[in-house]
């Protein structure tokens, strides 16, 4: 039976550090600060934006919604952020995304200050993974993945590890911070040829396929680690499920993230551990 890695407890031992790291700076007269920028009202938007206010009340940290219309013109849009990037007193901005059509997604990624980049979609903030320097903030999944096996103390360093996925959000800055923890990485995709023989090589797996229920018993071994980043509702199942068949790997590796309860809850920690790391980068 394999271990279960729960977001849980990641998630109680960073809001103990983050309540004092806010105390710190309430102490000085600084109240760290996240400003969401929302158009329309998107079901998995609201949804997300009601854990990221519930996690920044938990440890203190204020939050501002700047909800704007379905149809806001691309020009209101635009000066909405504008404002944003150049409010002092906002530490850190949660931009949602996709945009309407009509928005310049592209755009507006690229005008939103690196700084206050706390969901790490900048392309400043990408560099900054790469480089392992603090350009910005590393995106929120993949820091949560790296959250998670250092809370539960997974030795990365000379291991191998094989990443399902590559995509900017998780698949490509994970493994760019696994190896800056001194781990082997493969990154896997949908042109890799046998996925199945490199993942059961790996010490380590992280999957970020966005294929629900992809990786079974036959892509697995015994003693491996696998980090379950997917996320889905599985209608024949009537419950949400991962990317991993979690009954098929769940009695062969030795230590798994369950779905839910592993890497989504620890996402929306990581989102307000950018914003008090934001308030102390300005003002420490």
């Amino acid at each position: 039976m394999a271990k279960l890695l729960k977001g849980k407890d990641v998630v109680e031992a960073l809001n103990e550090k983050l309540s004092k790291d806010v105390e710190e700076l309430k102490a000085k007269g600084i109240t760290p600060t996240l400003g969401i920028l929302r158009v329309g009202e998107r079901p998995d938007d609201l949804s997300y934006e009601r854990g990221a206010l519930k996690r920044c009340e938990q440890v203190g940290v204020e939050v501002k919604v700047f909800a704007l219309p379905e149809d806001v013109s691309e020009e209101d849009f635009f000066d909405t952020l504008d404002k944003l990037n150049n409010d002092i007193t906002i530490h850190g901005i949660l931009m949602f995304r996709p945009l309407p059509k009509h928005i310049d997604g592209e755009k507006a990624r690229k005008l939103l200050c690196a700084d206050k980049d706390v969901d790490g979609c900048t392309d400043l903030s990408l560099a900054g993974v790469f480089t392992n320097t603090n350009l910005g903030f590393a995106p929120c999944t993949a820091e949560a993945a790296m959250e998670i096996l250092k809370f539960y103390d997974v030795a990365l360093s000379g291991k191998k590890v094989a990443v399902i996925g590559r995509s900017l959000v998780i698949g490509r800055p994970v493994a760019m911070m696994l190896m800056h923890e001194n781990a082997t990485v493969t990154i896997c995709h949908t042109k890799t040829v046998d996925v199945s023989t490199i993942t059961k090589d790996a010490d380590i797996v992280v999957v970020a396929s966005g294929q629900m229920e992809s990786v079974g018993a036959d892509y697995l071994k015994e003693g491996q680690t696998v980090i379950d980043v997917g996320i889905s509702w599985n209608d024949k199942k009537n419950k949400l499920c991962g990317d991993v068949i979690f009954d098929e790997a769940e009695p062969i590796v030795d230590a798994i993230t369950p779905v839910p309860g592993g890497v989504g809850g620890v996402t929306t920690s990581i989102l307000v551990k950018h914003v008090v790391e934001s308030a102390q980068r300005v003002h420490i």
